[in-house]
């Protein structure tokens, strides 16, 4: 499995990048549009990223304009619905709009900080990743 894992705290950052790489291959960036960016160059590199943790509050481009670009990247390259990247949301904002907003964006899941790694285990797993 490809990860992407999209979050500007250093701590939030270790911890994720430490337990998803059980799982699977990792990727780092600090903000939303390096998050773009590597979204990009893998899909040229025909080695599209099968999940992205992608935290809310970040510099220069936050979650939602990175999610929504990335939603944008994949109905220009015509990938179904089916086959688009899995998109955690991972934010301490848990307040009814902000999850609303998220999925309106197309997030496939929201998980609320501090993440709890069992959850996480568990979502990937619903999400067929693992």
């Amino acid at each position: 499995m490809r990860i992407l894992i999209a979050e500007d705290d250093f701590a939030s950052r270790k911890v994720i990048l430490k337990f998803l790489s059980l799982y699977g291959e990792c990727d780092v960036t600090v903000d939303g549009m390096e998050a773009i960016d590597a979204f990009m160059m893998a899909l040229e590199e025909d080695e599209p990223y099968d999940l992205i943790c992608l935290d809310v509050m970040m510099p220069i481009m936050d979650g939602y304009q990175a999610l929504k670009n990335i939603r944008d990247i994949e109905k220009e390259h015509n990938i179904p619905d089916d086959k688009q990247t899995k998109i955690i949301m991972t934010t301490a904002l848990n307040e009814e709009k902000n999850v609303k907003k998220a999925f309106e964006l197309g997030c496939t899941v929201y998980c609320a900080k501090p993440i709890d790694m069992d959850k996480l285990k568990s979502t990937i797993e619903k999400l067929e990743l693992i």
